[in-house]
């Protein structure tokens, strides 16, 4: 088995780039994956690990981990009292504005409201020779994102809510764009990265970052015409 990328490493904690594809946990959501992140890292450090937050299983990107019950409390409180700083990189249908920030509350699982923001700014912007109904050209945007909010698919839901889905999201984005994709490039994998990840704990300041995925680099070259 293919080791994970280890990013950082210290008494305290460590991080990972979480490739696509890996559950955080065993989750009731996704009774098929039989490799989870908690598991693989403890085997690979033969240490006890703790998550301090968490990654959609299609997102790849920083995933980070105590490594004592002392450093999960201190790391936990922060991404609760919204003390870190994460950022994002996704691949977007359509031109995206310059920049923007999503204000739109999100449905829990359990049907209630919760306040829910999103910012983005644009980086890059293509149009490619890829038919896609009548139109004989396709656009997509390069952003990077901040959620001030950690609401469950937040970026995801809220992309899709301005139109701008993410390729290769689902069920949040365009299954149009998804199966053109899957059969022009065989590529059925969601464009969002977990790109960085800051915060300070007793007056260490934590500054981590995780190269893109293969598969980003792939898409990346595709719409730079390079492949």
């Amino acid at each position: 088995m293919v080791e994970l990328e280890i990013l950082f490493q210290n008494d305290s904690f460590v991080a990972i780039n979480k490739p696509h594809g890996l559950l955080v946990h065993r989750s009731k959501l996704a009774k098929d994956a039989e490799e989870f992140a908690l598991q693989r890292l403890r085997d690979q450090l033969d240490l006890h690990v703790y998550p301090c937050h968490r990654l959609d299983r299609k997102t790849s990107g920083v995933l980070l981990f105590a490594l004592n019950e002392k450093a999960h409390r201190e790391a936990s409180e922060l991404f609760k009292e919204r003390k870190v700083e994460k950022s994002y990189l996704s691949i977007v249908r359509g031109f995206t504005p310059d920049a923007q920030v999503i204000d739109y509350p999100l449905k829990s699982e359990k049907g209630n409201l919760q306040e829910a923001i999103t910012e983005y700014k644009t980086l890059e912007r293509f149009e490619i020779p890829l038919v896609s109904g009548s139109h004989k050209t396709s656009r997509y945007s390069l952003i990077e994102l901040s959620p001030n909010t950690g609401r469950m698919h937040q970026i995801r839901r809220h992309m899709a809510h301005i139109f701008h889905p993410i390729l290769g999201d689902r069920p949040h984005g365009c299954n149009k764009q998804n199966k053109l994709w899957k059969e022009t490039y065989q590529m059925d994998t969601m464009m969002l990265h977990a790109a960085t990840l800051e915060f300070k704990i007793q007056e260490k300041q934590y500054s981590l970052c995780a190269t893109y995925s293969d598969e980003f680099y792939k898409v990346l070259n595709i719409l730079k015409g390079k492949i």
